[in-house]
């Protein structure tokens, strides 16, 4: 942790000239998109292999009708054909798997009043009147949500609603669209997760305002991350996941 804490700090020693008291707000944002950028050839491959998860659905339908009345046989055709097009029904869930070991980091490193057995300098720092290790509720406290604390977090809300809005409307239309990049719920995984996974496309478009809530809770420090984050997803995912109009019906024959 100690460690984590000397390398936020040389960051915002060298942000300091441009960004003054909020230099350590500024070293986090930068953190936050280093880490995405590290991260990025992950996303790169799971859109791919998203890709090529929709490229074998029509094969998937087949087994679905061949084993229509044997489900084990229908899982294991499934896997064996995952298996054979080097296809992981996973792989979309690494990018994000690989970024919790950075939020957890500054959750803790923003949490705990001492470092290596010293006191955590890092909580006194700011981004421009809130300090990076309170929450909301010490914003709401120091002076109500207009108070000059209370005002840090609404900017942030309102980036992570426009992001939350902007996922919203764009998943909403992949999903109608039946784009590449988004296939139906349950036609390119394992039966045994269809279920479950025609829960997750049922919420899908509200997850984005989910992030709200974390926002509240997480120390600024850690929100900072999650509002960096979440904003490099969305501009990510529009790039790699393209909308494409569904085709136009053919006209009925006369």
């Amino acid at each position: 942790m100690s460690v984590f804490a000397d390398l936020v700090a040389r960051l915002a020693d060298l942000l300091d000239p441009l960004f003054h008291a909020s230099a350590t707000a500024a070293a986090i944002v930068l953190f936050t998109a280093l880490v995405r950028l590290l991260v990025h050839p992950l996303s790169r491959a799971a859109a791919r292999g998203q890709r090529a998860r929709v490229a074998l659905q029509p094969k998937i339908a087949e087994l679905r009708k061949k084993h229509a009345k044997n489900p084990e046989k229908l899982q294991k055709a499934v896997l064996e054909l995952h298996a054979a097009e080097k296809v992981s029904p996973l792989s979309g869930c690494l990018p994000s798997l690989c970024q919790l070991p950075a939020f957890f980091l500054l959750y803790h490193l923003f949490s705990n009043k001492e470092i290596g057995g010293e006191a955590n300098e890092l909580l006194t720092h700011r981004l421009f009147a809130a300090p990076l290790g309170d929450r909301f509720a010490d914003a709401l406290g120091a002076g109500g949500l207009l108070g000059a604390q209370g005002l840090v977090y609404v900017g942030l809300f309102v980036i992570v609603t426009g992001v939350a809005v902007f996922n919203f409307r764009r998943t909403k239309r992949m999903m109608a669209a039946g784009t590449a990049g988004m296939p139906a719920a349950g036609d390119d995984q394992v039966p045994g997760l269809a279920t479950s996974m025609g829960a997750v496309s049922k919420i899908m478009p509200f997850m984005s305002f989910f992030t709200l809530l974390t926002v509240a809770v997480v120390p600024l420090a850690a929100a900072l991350y999650v509002v960096t984050s979440t904003t490099w997803s969305a501009i990510e995912r529009a790039a790699l996941y393209p909308v494409t109009p569904a085709a136009a019906p053919a006209p009925a024959a006369a």
